[in-house]
This record gives C-alpha cells, structure tokens and sequence, in this order.
C-alpha cells in the first residue's frame, strides 16, 4: 500500500448532462444560474457545418441575445478581442461556449476580458527573470458560462486560459477559478458532429495528463481512482474509436476521462512532468500545421524518461494499472511504462519523434529557449537548472 502525504482536494460545483439529447437541460441551466442574456460563442465548423447552433437558438427560446462564430484555433488575440466587443455590444450576463478546447478557451478569455480593468499584457501571468511566474489575481465578479462540448478536450474545467499573441508568437496565459463553468453538456449528437480524426487527437492529447497523472509520485485516496479509471476509459475506447469513428459510447467516454483527468489535477500538488505541458505548449504555438494529439504524442514518453529519476514510484504506479514488466527491477519496471506510453501513440499512427513530424532539428534552440519561459516548468519534479537541459533532450527526440 502507498503512504499517503497530507493533502488538499478542491472540488467547485457543476452540474453534467450526457448521452442522448442532452443538450435539451441547457434552458434550465441557464435558469439556474438566473442568466436573462445568453451569448453563444463558437468557431465557423460549427455554425456551418452542423445544426448544433439552431439547436441551441431553439432551447434558449427568448434568452438568446447574439452570437460570435469567430473561434479560431489556438485563441488568438484579434479573434478573442473581436468576441469580447460582439459580447458587450450584446450586453451578455452568460457565454455559452459551443466545440472543442478553442471555444473554451476564448470563452474564458471573453469573460475575464469583459470584467478586468487593463490590456491582456497587464493582467496575464508574469515571468521576473530568475524568479518564479506571477499570476495577478483577477478579482472582478465574472459571468457564468456553459459548454457544450464536441470534443473530449482537457480545457473543459480548467482555471486557467491562454491567448496567443499572435505579433510576438507566444502565450499570454490568466488564471481565475472563477472563469470555471457551471455546467458541462455532453450531447450525444453533438459529439458526433466532430471529425474522428479530431476527437482521436484531442482525446490522445487528454491521455498525455492521464498517463503522466497516474505516473506522478504524488497521490491522494481522494484522487486516485479519478486518475485511474480514466486511464481505463481511455485505453479502451481510443483503439475503440480508431475502428468505429461513429461509436458514440466510446466518445462519451473519452470525454468522461478528460474530466476525470482534470479533477484529478485539482486534487494534487502541482505537476510532475510539468516538462511534457511547456514543450507541448511551445511545439503546439511554433508548428500550427501539427495537432493538439500530435504535440502529446512527440512529448509524453520524453517527459516522463527525463524525469526517471525523480518519478521512479509514480512510474511503477503506472506500470502496474498498465499491466508492463512484471519481474523488472523497480528502474526498469519505471521505464517499461515509459516504453508503453511510446507504443501505445505508435499504434495510433500519431509521430513519436520530432522529426516524425517535420521539426528540423535546427530549431531546438528555439523550441527549449520558449519552453524555459513557460508557467509549467517550474511545476516539473526534476528542475530545470539550464535550458541546454533541455537542449538534450530535445536533441534525444529528434
């Protein structure tokens, strides 16, 4: 049995409606939370391309009060500007954010950006040279917000939101608790409104925090069994879904393992393999023509052999769930689920190696100088004295 450390678990209240026409609870949510002027936030896939926003016209009835289908992939900064004046124009007091980790994401922004005094440039995290990042409190009251999802995508209860500047290349990241949505809807229909190749990336890139979550030293009895069962979800219905794209169960299951991923994260202390997150977020930011799935599946397995040292019991934790390298001593068990981890996005026919996916080695340098700067390295478990650290490893991957 594992000793368990103190520890702290957060919890915030939500409500969830899944399966088969799910979406027809979103008029008493927004009754919930008393919203009179809902604002439907979206990108253009989903206005043209599915039913998704009649759909949700109708069950606002008269709370309807406009909409932004000016989403854009990765949230750059003039579209989430451009949400932010079509949602005062509309004088919204709820965003309901409609597709994937984009929508989420510039909802999110949309509401801070609404409430907070000052640019982004102001309000975002901070990096002090050679301190640790600041994240300013953002303590203006915020507009609820709910999501529908058409994607299994990890953003979907987080804090925190990122904006791509898109003049400098980077990520202005806010953080603020109060950003988290009331309800989460995971209609049947709607999730099947998503190219497979799309929900198999997203859920594969959610599988990254799953298989670093159950590999992470720290643990909790709260905790645990979230991180767990999500690494079961997962395993099963990605191969799942790979042969059947139509299977809704499976997609509603890989859903369900990226929030069981994210209330795992909100019970644990930091992040282990914060190294994983900082080259996935540099890599997802230089090289767009890649996917969310793909800047998983280049870093998961080097993140997690580069902090061998510092994760050997979390590692062993994960290979154990995963069934590897049974009679191994304690190293190479750790390593086994490493190897695994490696596999198992190979058989997805998702690149595992940088140059699988194009990234000359000659823009290491870049790729580690943008990673030094990213909020998660600090939260990794081996630190990163020098960014030639990285530099090596990066060179290990190539």
């Amino acid at each position: 049995m594992e000793i368990i450390t103190p520890f702290k678990h957060r919890s915030f209240p939500l409500s969830i409606h899944a399966g088969k026409d799910a979406l027809d609870s979103l008029r008493s949510e927004v009754d919930r939370v008393r919203a009179k002027r809902a604002f439907i936030v979206c990108g253009q896939s989903v206005a043209n391309k599915t039913n998704l926003i009649d759909r949700i016209k109708q069950n606002l009835d008269d709370r309807y009060v406009g909409l932004f289908d000016g989403v854009e992939a990765s949230s750059p900064l003039p579209s989430v500007l451009n949400g932010v004046a079509a949602a005062r124009e509309a004088k919204a007091d709820l965003i309901v954010a409609v597709g994937g980790g984009s929508a989420m994401v510039t909802a999110r922004a949309i509401i801070i950006l609404l409430s907070e005094k000052g640019s982004i440039q102001d309000i975002c995290t901070q990096y002090p040279s050679g301190q640790a990042p600041i994240s300013p409190r953002l303590m203006a009251p915020k507009i609820p917000n709910i999501l529908v999802l058409t994607t299994p995508s990890t953003a979907m209860t987080r804090a925190g939101t990122a904006v791509k500047d898109v003049a400098q290349n980077h990520r202005l990241e806010l953080f603020d608790p109060k950003t988290r949505p009331s309800c989460l809807i995971w209609d049947e229909e709607a999730l099947l409104t998503a190219p497979s190749e799309l929900f198999i990336s997203t859920a594969a890139s959610a599988l990254s925090g799953i298989f670093t979550g159950a590999a992470s030293p720290h643990s909790n009895p709260v905790a645990l069994g979230d991180i767990l069962h999500a690494l079961r979800l997962s395993l099963e219905s990605l191969p799942k879904l790979k042969s059947e794209p139509l299977n809704a169960t499976a997609r509603i299951n890989l859903v369900a393992a990226s929030f069981l991923s994210n209330r795992y994260l909100d019970g644990m202390r930091g992040r282990a393999f914060g190294i994983v997150s900082s080259l996935g977020h540099v890599i997802d930011t230089l090289y767009t023509n890649l996917s969310h799935g793909d800047s998983s599946s280049l870093t998961t397995a080097w993140g997690m052999r580069f902090n061998l040292d510092k994760t050997i019991p979390g590692l062993i934790r994960l290979a154990e769930a995963l069934g590897t390298g049974a009679g191994l001593s304690r190293g190479a068990l750790a390593m086994s689920a490493t190897d695994y981890v490696e596999k198992f996005y190979k058989d997805l026919n998702m690149p595992t190696r940088l140059r699988d996916a194009n990234i000359p080695q000659e823009d290491v340098e870049k790729i580690a100088n943008d990673a030094m700067g990213d909020f998660y390295l600090h939260q990794n478990a081996r630190k990163v004295m020098h960014q030639s650290e990285i530099v090596e490893l990066l060179n290990q991957m190539w």
